[in-house]
């Protein structure tokens, strides 16, 4: 299994590495800016981005690319859960007090919604880089 998943991710074409690094990088300064700026959780450090978005997500979407919306949200529940309960425990992200998932769900609840609204990451991400990846590096024939 385990070499399965390391010969996919050899064998995934650098076109498609580069399409998701153009999409995934700005996608997650976006929502580090965004979350920051609506007070609901931040990133302690801006180089977190490259490192989450790009060392942690990529290769997990191009893992999950092939199979279907729900397999891959549901797999995505699981890759995000673990994250965003280390961030939060080593303190490597910053939830603000009073934010408004907190004052909707609850603060016990805070964690959850996050990996439950990231997970879609992966099937969107997923998407709209198979998408993009196929309008730029159409084969030729």
């Amino acid at each position: 299994m385990l070499q399965s998943a390391l010969n996919t991710l050899r064998e995934t074409p650098l076109s498609l590495y580069l399409m998701y690094i153009l999409v995934y990088i700005p996608w997650g300064f976006g929502m580090d800016i965004f979350g920051t700026w609506a007070e609901i959780a931040k990133f302690n450090n801006w180089w977190q981005v490259f490192t989450t978005y790009g060392l942690y997500m990529i290769p997990i979407s191009v893992l999950l690319k092939d199979r279907p919306f729900l397999e891959q949200y549901a797999y995505g529940l699981i890759a995000m859960g673990l994250l965003e309960f280390g961030g939060y425990y080593f303190e490597t992200s910053y939830a603000y007090p009073n934010n408004s998932i907190e004052e909707t769900f609850g603060t016990r609840n805070f964690a959850l919604g996050m990996a439950l609204f990231f997970a879609l990451y992966f099937p969107i991400g997923n998407l709209v880089v198979g998408k993009l990846h196929s309008i730029f590096f159409k084969k030729r024939t």
